[in-house]
């Protein structure tokens, strides 16, 4: 499932510096090079591909942040209420430092690294 790609503008409306990884050139890297480049440049990755947190549990990595979507489909809309719904409730340099997961009922927050 693809997070909408109206969030980066959604994201940008209220105040946050956000980008997609195919504007940015990393449309064919792989996970592990996303991982790296939002770690240099100390973004969160917004997603719902398991594979980063896999990624970082592999590397014991303490960063960068995820905030992956579970659960099933969502709308755009739904997608973005939620993401709202992560922003409004979990403190900045919490998301930098965990894997948020988010869906319909609930936001857990296991930290980094994931051991």
């Amino acid at each position: 499932m693809p997070v909408t790609p109206e969030a980066v503008e959604h994201l940008r409306r209220g105040g946050h510096e956000a980008v997609h990884a195919v504007s940015v050139g990393l449309a064919t890297v792989s996970d592990a090079q996303i991982l790296d480049t939002a770690r240099r440049e100390r973004r969160v990755v917004v997603t719902a591909d398991l594979d980063y947190p896999r990624l970082l549990a592999l590397e014991a990595a303490e960063g960068p942040g995820v905030i992956l979507f579970r659960g099933g489909s969502y709308s755009d809309r739904e997608m973005l209420r939620l993401l709202d719904r992560v922003l409004a409730t979990v403190a900045e340099v919490e998301l930098e430092h965990s894997v948020t997961v988010v869906d319909r009922r609930r936001i857990r927050r296991p930290r980094l690294p994931i051991l």
